[in-house]
Order: C-alpha cells, then structure tokens, then sequence
C-alpha cells in the first residue's frame, strides 16, 4: 500500500469526473501538498522540537486545504463527500509515517521494518472438508484487515502435510504482522468507537503484544474508558468536539474551529512518546520470569 495516502486520494480526486468542478482547487491543493512534504523534509530540529515543527506544517495545510480551497469555495458535491473521498482523513496518515524518524524516535531497528497504511494481518485458521483432505494441500483461511497506520513486517508462510514442502502439498503466503496500529478519525462516534475496540481485539488476538490506538481529530460522543477495551488509547488532537450539524457546512463556524483548535503538538508528542516507549521494551522475556516472580 502507498506510503503516500493523502497524495494517491488528492489524485484520485482529480481523476474523478464528480469533482470537475473542483479540479482548479483540487490542482492548488497538489501544489500546497508539495510545499507542506518539502517544508517537513527540510526540518533539521531533533526529538520533541520537530514533531512541534512538523505539526505546526500539518496545521497550516489541512487549514489550507480544509478551510480556505474546500469550506470556502469548494462545491457541494466535495463538501459533502470529503469523508468519502478521504481528502482530509488521509492527511493525518500520511503525517504519521514522517513521525517513524530517527530524529525523533531514537533505537528504531536497522532491519527494513515496513510503516504507513498496511493490510493487517487478524487470524489464520485451517479449513480441512473432512478427514481425509489430511493428507492434501492445507487450506489457509487468513483474515486481515486494512489499517490507516502500522509499524511491522511482511511474513512469509508455507505450510504442508509433507515435511519436504512439494509444490503440488504445499500452501505459501504471506501476512503482515502489524506490532503497532493505528486508526485515523477526523469525527469519532460511539459506532466508530465500537468499531475501532472490535478491530483492536482482533488484532491482539493474532498478535497479543500489539499496541493499537485511535488519534481523533474532533470528538462526536461520549468519552469513554477504553481500558475496558483492548484499545490502548484514544488521542483527541484539537480537545474540542465536533461542530453542531447546523455549523458544519459554515465557512466561518469551521476556520474559528481550526484556528481555536489547532491539532496539538504536545498531544502528537505522548503519542510518539508511546511508540518510543513500545520501541525500546523488551516485549516478553520468559527467561526472566524467575527473576520477575511472575509469568509477564
């Protein structure tokens, strides 16, 4: 999957004949887009001070591209379909993977580990039609499902009833474990919610050390204890909920939310400060156990 989420959905927008009347403010976008990866990549601050550099560049395009092109002068089609076409979500995805930096995450492993939207892997189970397929090439059920943000690595699998894998008994594949997930919402609901805890749950059952989490832009619900759930925690970025659905399609209710509300970098930074933390443990360690006096 493209490490550049937020580009693919901005040209894929302007492929799309429902947006041709946005195309001139879709085409300015693309320039604003170049100019924001450019200004990130040209940071030489190090640790806390870049991601409070980089995220103070991801506030001035999505007002850029939120507020001043969609909100103002964007047409009703996009302005009702920015979810769908994914021109705002993706941003924050498409800013997660310049956070995975040795300037700002010291220890990361040497090894060509893979980060950015993933097909994650859940569950792989066996589906034998009787006894007697035993003996045959194993049918692999592997589910999975696709993340808006992962670190991990790409594993490769073959399994067999014959110790000598040939071809004609053997079945390969490959998976994505995902050792750390996230999930990008611009609005979160309780059904988000819900949706999200279910996905984390199915994510520790194939990999029971995962971390999973949640960064929310504005708040439609609730807050709840998600320690309850197996999600490890929910980031509200701009501490504000969402606007009343008589203001969302107002240009001036929206740019006094953005500029009230700015997504924080101090929040960006516990979230990093977690991957660090995750990023430098020792996840499990039988051998210590004795040492421990318990089994984790």
């Amino acid at each position: 999957m493209p490490k550049t989420p937020h580009k693919e959905k901005l040209l894929a927008a302007i492929d799309n004949p429902k947006c041709k009347k946005d195309v001139p403010i879709l085409t300015e976008a693309q320039k604003a887009y170049n100019e924001w990866i450019s200004k990130m990549n040209a940071l030489t601050s190090t640790g806390k001070q870049k991601v409070l550099d980089m995220t103070n560049t991801l506030n001035k395009y999505k007002d850029f591209l939120e507020v001043e092109l969609i909100a103002k002068n964007g047409s009703e089609f996009i302005k009702r379909q920015k979810g769908q076409l994914k021109l705002d979500g993706s941003v924050l995805e498409e800013f997660l993977v310049h956070l995975i930096d040795p300037a700002i995450l010291p220890g990361l492993p040497a090894f060509d580990f893979e980060t950015g939207a993933q097909t994650a892997f859940m569950s792989l189970s066996f589906s034998p039609r009787s006894i007697a397929e035993l003996k045959d090439k194993p049918t692999v059920i592997l589910k999975d499902k696709d993340q808006d943000f992962a670190i991990g690595k790409t594993i490769h699998y073959k399994f067999s009833p014959n110790h000598k894998f040939p071809e004609s008994k053997t079945t390969q594949g490959s998976l994505f474990l995902a050792v750390l997930a996230v999930e990008c919402k611009v609005n979160l609901d309780k059904t988000m919610f819900q949706e999200c805890a279910g996905t984390a749950a199915r994510l520790k059952q194939g990999c029971p050390i995962s971390r999973y989490y949640t960064l929310v832009e504005y708040l439609d619900m609730q807050p709840e204890d998600c320690r309850l759930t197996d999600i490890d925690n929910v980031f509200l970025l701009r501490h504000v909920k969402r606007l009343p659905f008589e203001k969302r399609s107002v240009y001036k209710e929206i740019q006094d939310q953005h500029k009230d509300f700015p997504i924080d970098g101090e929040i960006i930074y516990v979230f990093v400060e977690k991957i660090q933390e995750f990023v430098n443990a020792i996840w499990y360690d039988p051998d210590e156990a004795l040492k421990r006096g318990s089994f984790v």
